[in-house]
């Protein structure tokens, strides 16, 4: 599990006392990658254990090579979901388009990954939890900087200083609102609600996926095995996000409900299932957009910094690349200034190239008129006839410098 392509060391007087906030994908990568620069690496995780299931995520492009260097590469391959078919289905059910699952993404067979997200969260955290102290059901409650390192009280009532601290806790992070303020600072609404949960597979669906469209509404049914629930979505165009929906289940499932009535398709069977859900999650999609990503001793890595929305399909990958460049940039630089530095400057780019995909994801799965709905499905018919065979530019518009680990 040696990383790759080593370069000049920094030396260190004393191993870092670094705190992640999150257990999701960020953070284990970025626990891996600082305990191999010889950190001490704690991370805490709100929730009581690993989040196991999930929809499936990729891993593409330069984040591909993460995981090759991590070592993890072989077992992500044997996880592999493998959808074979995403079909597009007009109003009335009939089919509109019928292709390859890279061939609407852009990805390169045999080189991306698709897996369920809690089959990647249970591998990058098997890699380090004989390495790194882990949380579970804790939480950093206030951060204090005022001394020489990060003194941290937690939820759970324990006071700790670390030298430093990085919020990896989603696009909702805590630690970036108790840094930088609200999250509306930072939140790019896209203009598109959207519905997951699961619910029983009665259509004999096997590892793929069909996509319902009207303008501004998409109503889908990903079946990742041949005998499990279906990851239903339910998305749909709002121009302004529902502020005082975000917090109340009753008041979500009614504004889905009320915008698919009348849909056709399975869609009011779909909407019959989101109704009784117990793993019903709602959101916006959004990205988060900052001017920095870190402040003193604190920093930000995945979603919490940089999150391009479910549209692009790179979250995890951006995830992945970021605690990569977050780690490396503290291995070459001792001084955490210039490491922050380093890592914003080194990134940005990447990130702010894969956020711009958004627009191109919202015009695949969610034509807001009936023309630009009528030209994605003969896109799509032309996808059929001439499939893609080459990667988005942006997948791998960053490359990995080697890693450089303090001794």
């Amino acid at each position: 599990m040696t990383p790759t392509g080593l370069s000049t060391n920094v030396s260190a007087t004393a191993k870092r006392k670094v705190l992640i906030s999150g257990a999701g994908v960020s953070g284990p990568a970025l626990a891996y990658w600082l305990h191999r620069s010889g950190c001490a690496v704690t991370v805490v995780e709100k929730a009581g254990a690993l989040r196991d299931g999930g929809y499936p995520i990729d891993v593409r492009g330069t984040a591909t090579e993460v995981v090759r260097r991590m070592g993890i590469l072989p077992q992500l391959q044997d996880a592999q979901v493998g959808s074979r078919r995403c079909t597009f289905l007009n109003a009335d059910g009939s089919e509109a388009a019928s292709l390859t699952p890279r061939a609407v993404a852009g990805g390169v067979e045999g080189q991306d990954l698709e897996v369920r997200r809690g089959d990647l969260a249970a591998i990058l955290h098997a890699v380090v939890r004989d390495d790194v102290e882990f949380l579970f059901d804790d939480s950093i409650d206030t951060l204090d900087q005022s001394g020489q390192g990060v003194d941290v009280a937690f939820r759970g009532g324990q006071r700790r200083t670390f030298d430093l601290v990085v919020g990896a806790d989603g696009v909702h992070s805590h630690t970036r609102g108790s840094l930088f303020g609200p999250e509306e600072r930072f939140h790019r609404y896209l203009g598109h609600c959207f519905a997951i949960f699961t619910m029983p597979n009665a259509f004999g669906l096997s590892r793929e996926v069909m996509v319902w469209n009207t303008p501004g509404r998409a109503a889908a049914l990903y079946a990742v095995g041949d005998d499990e629930d279906l990851h239903a979505f339910l998305t749909f165009h709002r121009p302004e996000p529902p502020v005082d929906a975000l917090r109340d289940p009753d008041a979500q499932r009614d504004l889905v409900a009320a915008a698919f009535a009348g849909a056709g398709w399975e869609v009011p069977g779909m909407v019959d299932a989101m109704r009784d859900a117990d793993d019903l999650f709602f959101d916006t999609a959004g990205q988060i957009r900052m001017p920095r990503w870190s402040s003193g001793r604190v920093a930000l890595v995945g979603d919490a910094a940089y999150a391009p929305s479910f549209l692009t399909g790179q979250g995890t990958s951006l995830a992945l690349v970021g605690a990569y460049m977050l780690a490396n940039a503290l291995a070459v630089n001792r001084d955490h200034t210039a490491a922050f530095a380093a890592y914003e400057r080194d990134t940005r780019g990447f990130t702010a190239v894969n956020q711009a995909l958004a627009d191109n994801g919202a015009a695949t799965l969610l034509p807001t008129t009936a023309r630009a709905l009528e030209q994605r499905n003969a896109m799509l018919r032309g996808l059929v006839t001439m499939p893609s065979a080459t990667a988005r530019p942006a997948h791998s518009a960053l490359a990995l410098p080697g890693f450089a680990p303090l001794l």
